[in-house]
């Protein structure tokens, strides 16, 4: 198992910049495909970016796409979300979720797919 804490989110004008962590614990976090996913109030919870075990493939959510990089550090168990160009829209609640070990190079969109949450951190991206 792991546990999983995120971290970084406030409030930001629109145009600027935060950076989210997802710091893990446990032995496991290497072996892990990762994601990021948001919620915002009164929509259902969307899928964002993912990164596979090693970091070396990632995938975006369109909306994101150029504006957002997600990236990993498993020496420090530690999962990132790089959110640039911000826009009120973005505003939401940030998760960071695990695919189940054994998922190898795979990634997926799916949040009912993915085994293991963080409690959230919220962005407010005011206008």
């Amino acid at each position: 198992q792991v546990q999983l804490v995120e971290s970084g989110g406030g409030l930001v004008q629109a145009g600027g910049s935060l950076r989210l962590s997802c710091e893990a614990s446990g032995r496991t976090f290497s072996s892990r495909a990762m994601g990021w996913f948001r919620q915002a109030p009164g929509k259902e919870r969307e899928f964002v970016a993912a990164i596979t075990l090693s970091g070396g493939n990632t995938y975006y959510a369109d909306s994101v796409e150029g504006r957002f990089t997600i990236s990993r550090d498993n020496a420090k168990n530690t999962m990132y979300l790089q959110m640039n160009s911000l826009k009120p829209d973005d505003t939401a609640v940030y998760y960071c979720a695990a695919l189940p070990a054994g998922w190898g190079t795979r990634l997926s969109v799916h949040s009912d797919e993915y085994e293991n949450w963080g409690l959230g951190t919220q962005v407010t991206v005011s206008s």
